[in-house]
């Protein structure tokens, strides 16, 4: 894959740069839209080969692969008369929007496979879940991290919802600091432990010999002080409501 669109140019879309500039091979020719006119230029100036195109058709004719990654509410504004060669592979990485309904807009006969890129992209360490199977795309995510093709577009779905908690993680560390703080704890020293403490974890779900629960297992002693906040904090209520939020996102998603 030598040339490479990005439509919508906000998070992800520089994640996407970095990581093709970030690894030993070759970076291909990225062509942006002119949509997050800011970091498109940014990106163009730091690095060869980026360039930022006259408008979204523009990216379309020069690219090979194109990445659709505009906010979902902005579908239909950014994509409105565009066209899409069947030569070209679409990969739609806005969330909600379904193939059937990007297919409905786009009017093409192009390969459209979806596809769940993160901000780790850019470090070359994250899993991307893509949906079907389409040998270029694949290869294209294994670069940054790893793609993880699914069966069908439900399960597409369900890996979209349990993506949805990742800014929940990073608000419940915010508490357990904002908690510090009020027991009278330097924020400082409380920021500075909870991000070792939980890059610690982190680093220990490398370990794929130990399931998820025996990781919470040995990091427990029965009737510890990690057991009573996991049984008294996370019970079932607190469990129950966690999976009827996913339920009814879920049911959004589809």
């Amino acid at each position: 894959m030598k040339r490479i669109g990005i439509i919508g140019v906000g998070e992800i879309g520089r994640a996407i740069v970095e990581g093709l500039y970030g690894g030993a091979e070759e970076a291909p020719e990225i062509f942006l839209s002119p949509r997050g006119a800011r970091t498109a230029a940014e990106l163009a100036q730091r690095y060869p080969n980026v360039r930022v195109c006259a408008d979204n058709q523009d990216v379309v004719n020069r690219s090979e692969v194109v990445m659709i990654a505009v906010r979902p509410q902005h579908r239909s504004e950014a994509l409105a008369g565009l066209r899409v060669d069947s030569t070209s592979v679409v990969v739609n990485v806005m969330a909600g929007v379904s193939t059937g309904e990007l297919r409905q807009i786009l009017g093409t006969d192009a390969p459209l496979v979806r596809a769940i890129p993160l901000p780790a992209v850019r470090e070359r360490r994250s899993v991307t879940v893509t949906w079907p199977s389409q040998p270029v795309v694949d290869a294209f995510f294994d670069r940054l991290g790893g793609a993880l093709p699914v069966a069908d577009e439900a399960a597409f779905n369900v890996f979209s919802a349990l993506t949805a908690t990742l800014t929940t993680h990073y608000w419940y560390l915010a508490t357990l600091t904002a908690w510090a703080d009020r027991q009278g704890v330097p924020s400082e020293d409380a920021v500075r432990y909870i991000r070792d403490l939980f890059q610690g974890i982190g680093r220990s779900l490398g370990d794929e010999t130990r399931s998820l629960h025996q990781l919470a297992a040995d990091h427990e002693t029965p009737k510890g002080i990690n057991e009573r906040i996991r049984t008294t904090w996370f019970d079932t209520t607190n469990s129950d409501a966690l999976e009827r939020a996913l339920d009814a996102l879920l049911s959004d998603l589809k």
